[in-house]
């Protein structure tokens, strides 16, 4: 949650930068808004990667708990991305 409030500020400066023509405030903003895009993007990357590892695992294994498991975390980490 941290990432898309980090995303909400950096778009509120580059706003807020346009709109009084503040040239420091709006890269600034823009540049906080793509890291924490970023950020985001890599975390739900990495989520779900590692979902559809554990949903494999417990296809392997017969393990429809983990199953399940891992394709919450795929589908969480595929949220996660497009945000």
């Amino acid at each position: 949650m941290g990432d898309r409030i980090d995303e909400l500020k950096g778009n509120v400066k580059e706003g807020l930068g346009k709109l009084t023509g503040n040239k420091r405030l709006e890269t600034e903003g823009e540049v906080q808004s793509g890291v924490a895009r970023a950020k985001r993007k890599t975390k739900g990357t990495l989520r779900e990667a590692g979902g559809a590892v554990k949903e494999g695992f417990g296809k392997l294994t017969g393990s429809h708990v983990t199953q399940a498991e891992g394709t919450a975390e795929n589908l969480r980490g595929k949220a996660e991305q497009t945000g």
